[in-house]
């Protein structure tokens, strides 16, 4: 079934954003960056390529402005950032295979790895959002959120050497800020405390600092709450106050071990 989304209570001329074109350019866009074959060792069709995937760019544009000249200019801006942000993926992918013993090479990160996946995406959306321009990152980072599990707003702020280890059930919210050499593993949510909805505009979700590591399923909420330099946020934490650099933060359960003989049998139920 093929969704559109439609702007209500606006006079429209021209055709709603329809979501399956917007994924299908972010996986061309995203093929066409890390190729992994020889198929773009010929520059010429490499450029030809470029200005294909551009100009499906602009026709998606086309649907959110009315501006033709601006649509041309946000579209060149786009492809002018693409460089730099090539760049930054190289090191996010250089991070997983110097980090992860599970990596075997470039190509099985590229191809398999869902955390890499969402960040490309994440980084390629979060150009959109920049420049103001509705729907279409959102659209990009639920597409992935679909795939993945992994749920990174665009309007986020993520510094370079990212690092998603497995990455199910991950929440990046809106106006997180994360810094360089983070990472992050499953079940992790960096969130919002309750705000109305008149200070949606102000700071809601936590600001992770430098060499920060947070493991599976901790839970950090509020926008001033930051957790320090080269700190370290044990599994299943819960944090909705600060913490200073080079913290170790976990959360202690106790775990009893007795002898089977000791317990009744269990009921055994047939669902």
């Amino acid at each position: 079934m093929s969704y559109s989304i439609y702007i209500r209570n606006q006079e429209r001329t021209k055709s709603p954003i329809n979501k399956k074109q917007v994924e299908k350019w972010v996986d061309e866009l995203i093929n066409w960056l890390f190729d992994i074959s020889q198929e773009y060792s010929n520059y010429r069709f490499f450029q030809n390529k470029e200005k294909l995937i551009q100009l499906k760019l602009q026709d998606i544009l086309a649907n959110v402005a009315d501006d033709t000249n601006q649509i041309i200019v946000n579209s060149n801006y786009f492809f002018d950032s693409l460089e730099q942000i090539h760049f930054v993926l190289i090191n996010d992918l250089e991070t997983i295979i110097n980090f992860d013993p599970a990596a075997k090479s470039k190509e099985e990160v590229l191809i398999a790895y869902p955390g890499f996946f969402a960040i490309t995406a994440y980084r390629i959306a979060n150009i959109f959002w920049k420049l103001n321009i509705p729907i279409v990152p959102r659209i990009i980072t639920e597409y992935v959120h679909s795939k993945t599990g992994i749920d990174i707003h665009p309007g986020a702020e993520i510094g370079e050497n990212f690092f998603i280890d497995h990455g199910t059930g991950i929440v990046i919210g809106e106006t997180t800020k994360i810094g360089n050499n983070v990472k992050i593993y499953q079940g992790v949510t960096l969130g919002a405390l309750s705000v109305s909805k008149d200070n949606a505009s102000d700071k809601r979700h936590p600001t992770i600092e430098n060499n920060v590591t947070i493991y599976a399923n901790a839970t950090i909420l509020g926008g001033n709450t930051t957790i320090g330099v080269s700190s370290v946020i044990g599994g299943n934490v819960w944090l909705t106050h600060s913490v200073p650099e080079n913290s170790l933060v976990y959360h202690k359960s106790e775990i009893e071990i007795k002898k089977k003989s000791e317990f009744p049998e269990a009921l055994n139920y047939v669902i």
